[in-house]
């Protein structure tokens, strides 16, 4: 039997140290035995574990998102409620007491609002019921005289009464009845779980930033202390411009509806402010609607004029108010920020367009330090002026002054 590579591999093994193992005889090379490659078993098992991963990891974050955003929104929150914290506790507070009456402040300020839109929806709801009849008398008067049509009040009352749509809208809304109840349940305990994040992010921030910095090299701890301050300036003043716009929309709305004569004027003022502002996207329009409501109730032209005085509010804000406070606090470009928020939404709905706009400004803020500037060259095409014409008639004048080859 001829010998193989096998055989050689084996002599050169065999061979002791210090002798020189037997050569090949000279020919062809021994062709490769076809087989798996060793590497390969490994190779597989390395991506199925590497699968199994990714798939586990997109399980728990999927799993976890309800807590993750949760716990983004309680840290943007402990942002806005750091100036206030901090400058208490230089005063000799401690840190964890003047975060309690922080929170606290805020607490009393949302139940005071929220009782007062409470009763004031209750007794709007309380009228509405008791001059029902009369907009229903109003209304079949109205189709008579325009349709010459014989309706009475009782048998539209009972042909609603008594309507399948009705019976099974009742029906529909006590089976929901549980669901709503678990929603709201489940709201709840988010609103706890965002307090209690925020909370300990505010109380315990010296203590959130050491920790932090302590696993990191002092160039990079340098780095995350200044992003953490740039967040809170840019978080803070997010907020304040917020709250002075939400400020002046309050005012002009309650002389609108205070002129008009419109019940619950300084709540429904207080109302507009707030939601317009705080609410991104659709919360002028949903903050508009109450009011346009209320004012239905006293005159339908009263609504039509709070309509008209939303619309151009907003414009007025959209273009004047609005750019005006944000560059001196967010200082962010107003494109800029309707498209965060757009980002923010897809990204996170509410929350996202809540809280992109500080992000998004503390992002640029920390960049532009690392982004070299020269000044600008002194043209005129950077102000929007165009050359085009400039340059036409030096051509044309150099035409003229230069001689022609007939002229030579």
């Amino acid at each position: 039997m001829a010998p193989t590579d096998e055989t050689f591999q084996v002599a050169d093994d065999a061979a002791p140290p210090g002798t020189k193992p037997p050569e090949r005889p000279p020919g062809p090379a021994p062709t490769p035995r076809a087989g798996m490659p060793r590497w390969l078993p490994r190779a597989m098992v390395l991506a199925l574990a590497l699968i199994a991963c990714f798939q586990l990891g997109y399980w728990a974050f999927h799993q976890l998102i309800g807590l993750l955003t949760n716990v983004l929104i309680a840290f943007f929150l402990a942002l806005a409620v750091e100036p206030a914290v901090s400058r208490m506790a230089a005063r000799g507070l401690r840190r964890g007491f003047a975060t309690f009456l922080v929170f606290l402040a805020v607490a009393i300020v949302s139940a005071g609002f929220v009782v007062l839109m409470g009763s004031m929806l209750a007794g709007q709801i309380v009228d509405m019921f008791d001059d029902f009849p009369m907009y229903l008398d109003q209304l079949i008067r109205w189709v008579n005289d325009t349709f010459h049509t014989d309706l009475n009040r009782v048998e539209v009352q009972d042909s609603l009464l008594h309507s399948d749509w009705l019976q099974k809208y009742v029906q529909n809304s006590a089976t929901g009845v549980l669901d709503v109840s678990t929603q709201v349940l489940g709201g709840l305990f988010q609103l706890l779980t965002v307090l209690l994040f925020s909370f300990y992010f505010a109380a315990d921030g010296p203590r959130l930033r050491r920790a932090l910095c302590s696993v990191l090299p002092p160039a990079k701890q340098t780095e995350v202390l200044r992003a953490w301050e740039i967040a809170v300036d840019k978080t803070g003043g997010y907020l304040y411009s917020r709250g002075l716009m939400a400020l002046i929309s309050g005012v002009a709305h309650y002389v609108l509806l205070a002129a008009l004569g419109v019940p619950y004027a300084p709540v429904l003022a207080v109302w507009v402010g707030l939601v317009s502002q705080f609410i991104p996207t659709i919360g002028t329009y949903l903050a508009g609607a109450l009011p346009m409501l209320i004012a239905f109730t006293v005159d339908p032209w009263y609504a039509l004029w709070v309509l008209i005085f939303v619309v151009v509010y907003q414009q007025f804000e959209n273009y004047v108010l609005q750019p005006k406070l944000t560059a001196k606090t967010v200082d962010i470009h107003p494109a800029v920020a309707f498209g965060s928020v757009i980002a923010g939404t897809a990204l996170l709905g509410a929350v996202g367009a809540l809280i992109s706009i500080p992000a998004v400004a503390t992002l640029q803020a920390f960049l532009g330090a690392y982004v070299k500037r020269y000044d600008v060259t002194d043209d005129p095409r950077v102000h929007g002026h165009r050359r085009r014409g400039a340059s036409l008639w030096v051509r044309m004048r150099r035409v003229v002054k230069e001689p022609g080859p007939k002229d030579q």
